[in-house]
């Protein structure tokens, strides 16, 4: 029998494989179970996804909604939105029996001729992003499917800030007027950047102001993800020294993701010592840089020389917060309007993150294979 690596990456199992989160959980649930919106704000690869599904799975919820999950931070207009949304949706209810999908699929009138069938029956999202000539028409009834579904939804949008972004300036307002008069759906905005997501939903100016309950995630208590990491690991008769979940609960500043990561090496781990240390956790980090080391090369390799000077610079720094001082500038050789053009475009492409004042690589690992080249 298979068994199975309990340190999960990607994805949700169950909540087994789910650490601690159990007020978050709790305090979700009821927030969605009395038809309150949430905003939920949490930097990059914390865990608001997980939080979201371990909602999903709880008894109170998954037995009497139909429960939806969208990611759109890939989604460049309106277009791509209402694509991505149906596409969610109809994922969601295939699961749930001809009875659910099949009214969904009758609502969609502007897509019923494009979305094709397997050879069981069953619906496939076979439309494409052209496929979609009227958008506001299939949001229209994207939302007329939701008002009168057999059973309450609870729709989760991630990454919502990205409809900021959009060339179509009233996506904001369109979204609120069809959100606020959809009395059968529920909805969880969750968003990794911070300030935006702050923006959309408490200035006065903007359409979701007041329009939620707002969220924010902290890291897991590290002595609480350290006896969550013991427990499974003793399937695999291992333990890991509190110094050595110390080192990479701290190396990591709490993320989630980096540290399921590394356990998730350390559980297959070839090693003869039955306590992992600090030396183990090192190695597996090590191991990670390695297969990574190709792809980091690949995507460097995109920048200009200043940009990947800039961006160097940034990961030395571990957490800049004056990138325009002349102590920054003199110690990197940098000229303050290279440093501006540089910082604008490692941003929109998601190479840097700019939160509080500080600026970090988006990726982690990426931050400490530049910080081994230079060196």
């Amino acid at each position: 029998m298979v068994q199975t690596n309990p340190f999960v990456i990607e994805g949700y199992l169950s909540p087994e494989y789910f650490c601690d989160r159990i007020d978050e959980t709790a305090l979700l649930t009821r927030h969605l179970t009395n038809r309150c919106n949430v905003a939920l704000i949490a930097q990059r690869r914390l865990g608001k996804s997980g939080l979201i599904h371990n909602c999903f799975y709880q008894k109170a919820i998954r037995e009497q909604y139909h429960c939806i999950f969208v990611d759109i931070y890939d989604t460049k207009d309106l277009n791509e939105f209402v694509y991505a949304l149906g596409k969610g949706i109809l994922t969601a209810l295939k699961p749930k029996g001809r009875k659910a999908w099949e009214f969904f699929v009758n609502m969609l009138q502007s897509l019923k001729s494009t979305i094709s069938f397997d050879i069981n029956g069953n619906p496939e999202w076979s439309v494409g992003i052209g496929d979609i000539q009227a958008p506001d028409t299939t949001l229209d009834e994207i939302f007329a499917y939701l008002e009168h579904a057999d059973k309450p939804c609870i729709v989760a949008i991630d990454e919502f800030q990205t409809i900021a972004s959009y060339p179509e300036k009233t996506v904001e307002a369109t979204l609120r007027k069809r959100i606020q008069n959809c009395h059968n759906a529920s909805f969880v905005f969750s968003g990794s950047k911070r300030h935006m997501m702050a923006l959309m939903f408490t200035s006065q100016s903007r359409p979701f102001y007041h329009s939620s309950s707002i969220m924010g995630l902290e890291p897991i208590d590290r002595t609480v993800y350290r006896d969550f990491a013991n427990r499974h690991l003793a399937r695999n008769g291992k333990t890991i020294s509190d110094e050595a979940f110390s080192y990479i609960y701290g190396r990591f500043d709490g993320v989630t993701w980096y540290i399921q990561y590394i356990l998730n090496m350390l559980y297959t781990a070839i090693s003869t010592d039955s306590i992992l240390t600090t030396d183990d956790a090192k190695a597996a980090i090590a191991g990670i840089l390695a297969q990574h080391r190709f792809a980091y090369q690949a995507l460097v390799y995109q920048l200009t020389s200043k940009q990947k000077q800039v961006l160097t610079a940034i990961a030395a720094e571990n957490g800049p917060t004056s990138i325009m001082s002349q102590a920054f500038l003199r110690k990197y050789g940098l000229g303050a309007s290279t440093v501006q053009g540089a910082v604008k475009v490692l941003l929109d492409r998601d190479f840097i993150s700019q939160d509080d004042g500080t600026y970090r690589l988006c990726d982690r690992f990426l931050e400490m294979y530049l910080q081994e080249e230079l060196q």
